[in-house]
C-alpha cells in the first residue's frame, strides 16, 4: 500500500514506521536489477538506405468465445427426473413475481445452484389464468412468466450457468414448470 501524500510525518512517527517495516517480511522480495552497462560515447552511425516494406494487413477483429450451446434433455435423463430417481436439487417458484423481479430471481437463484454444484431444479412459472385481468387476444398467450422464461434461459447471460431446459413432468407441474440442467463450475 501506499503512504497518501499530505502531511509529512513526526519524527517519532517517522521512527515506529521504521521500526515496523523492519518486523514484515515481504510477500514477494523486491527483485535486484543490475545498472544498465555504461554506454560507450556513441559513435555517428552511417545512414543506411530506406526500405520499403509492403503496407501491414489491416488487424481482423477478434471473435467473441462462442457461447455455449444449450443440450435438451435425453429421453432416459428425463425419465430419471420425472420418475424421481434422479434428484431435483432446488426449486424456485416465480408465481405472483412481476417481470423484473422474477428475472432478478431467477439469475440470482441459478447463479447460487451453479455454485452449491446442483445438476437439476426446478423452475415454477405458473400456467397463469385463463384470461388474466383482461381479455388476451389470442388464446395461447396465458402466462407472461411461462413465455418469458424459457427465453430469458436461452439469454446469454444464463448461457454460462444453464445446461438445458425442458417443460417438467406432470408430476412436477407440468406446463407450469421447467426442469433446468444446471452447468459445472469452471
Amino acid at each position: 500500500m501506499s503512504r497518501r501524500k499530505g502531511r509529512p510525518l513526526a519524527p517519532e512517527e517517522e521512527e515506529l514506521w521504521r521500526a515496523v517495516r523492519k518486523t514484515v517480511t515481504p510477500l514477494r522480495p523486491e527483485k535486484i536489477v543490475a545498472p544498465p552497462p555504461a554506454i560507450a560515447a556513441a559513435e555517428p552511425e552511417t545512414q543506411r538506405p530506406l526500405v520499403h516494406l509492403p503496407p501491414a494487413a489491416p488487424p481482423q477483429p477478434t471473435a467473441k468465445p462462442a457461447l455455449p450451446k444449450l443440450h435438451p434433455f435425453g429421453k432416459r435423463e428425463r425419465q430419471a427426473v420425472n420418475r424421481g430417481r434422479t434428484a431435483i436439487d432446488g426449486r424456485l417458484d416465480l408465481h405472483g413475481y412481476r417481470q423484473d423481479e422474477a428475472h432478478a430471481r431467477l439469475s440470482g437463484f441459478l447463479s447460487h445452484a451453479q455454485s452449491m454444484g446442483w445438476k437439476v431444479v426446478l423452475v415454477i412459472t405458473g400456467k397463469g389464468r385463463p384470461g388474466g385481468d383482461f381479455q388476451s387476444l389470442h388464446d395461447h398467450e396465458r402466462g407472461v412468466l411461462k413465455r418469458v422464461v424459457p427465453l430469458w434461459l436461452s439469454l446469454p447471460e444464463f448461457r454460462r450457468v444453464v445446461l438445458g431446459y425442458e417443460d417438467a413432468g406432470p408430476v412436477h407441474g407440468g406446463g407450469g414448470a421447467l426442469y433446468v440442467r444446471i452447468r459445472k463450475r469452471k
